[in-house]
């Protein structure tokens, strides 16, 4: 039997993933969710740098995102689930950029992060509306998180910003949802392992919120 054969494409794709969201935990304290440094973006390659940077870089919103992939998948055209996610989180930046004030915007990401974990980890389907709609509800907080990172941009930065950011967010969603089909039978195990992980992240970032007031 070659190595090759051996190799379970489940267990490669946890240690995978496992590694990816190690990394970057580790850079948390560094980045502290603003791919730009905490300065405000001045150009259109700035604003769609950030954009890219910033669901990457804030590990609970790259969590979330990848959560939404595999859900998507145990959904016969699953694909279009996303969508819902990535158009609200847009509104939800504007709603900051307005100054029209969401509560306890990080508490709530956070819980929508464990939610998924639960949800992944218990195999459940719930319809495809019910789905869409809490997609959109978290997309709203998680856009208006993205927001904190764009105000007082100008309209080139900003709207190259939201360009970034949707476009980095479709194409993880996406990746995951295939990479789910392409698995076929074995997907609920990664499903279950990741669904841990997500509850993991979920947990402490809602600690963290909940310490910092």
């Amino acid at each position: 039997m070659t190595v090759q054969q051996k190799l379970n494409p489940v267990a490669v794709v946890q240690v995978g993933v496992l590694a990816g969201l190690g990394w970057l935990a580790t850079l948390q304290p560094a980045i502290a969710h603003h791919p730009m440094g905490g300065n405000i973006p001045a150009s259109g390659w700035e604003g769609f740098l950030s954009g890219l940077g910033h669901p990457i870089v804030g590990l609970d919103h790259f969590a979330f995102i990848i959560a939404v992939g595999l859900l998507s998948a145990l959904y016969s055209r699953g694909w279009r689930l996303p969508m819902f996610f990535l158009v609200s989180a847009m509104m939800g930046t504007g709603l900051h950029l307005l100054k029209l004030d969401l509560p306890v915007p990080e508490s709530i990401i956070a819980l929508s992060v464990i939610a998924l974990g639960i949800i992944l980890l218990l195999g459940k389907r719930f319809n495809m509306p019910a789905l869409a709609t809490g997609f959109a509800i978290a997309g709203l907080f998680h856009g208006y998180a993205y927001g904190e990172s764009i105000i007082g941009a100008e309209a080139a930065p900003l709207a190259a910003y939201l360009a970034g950011f949707t476009a980095i967010q479709a194409a993880i969603a996406l990746f995951f949802y295939a990479l789910s089909v392409g698995l076929g039978q074995k997907a609920p195990v990664l499903n279950r392992s990741y669904g841990f992980v997500a509850c993991l992240i979920g947990t402490l970032f809602l600690a963290t919120s909940l310490r910092l007031g």
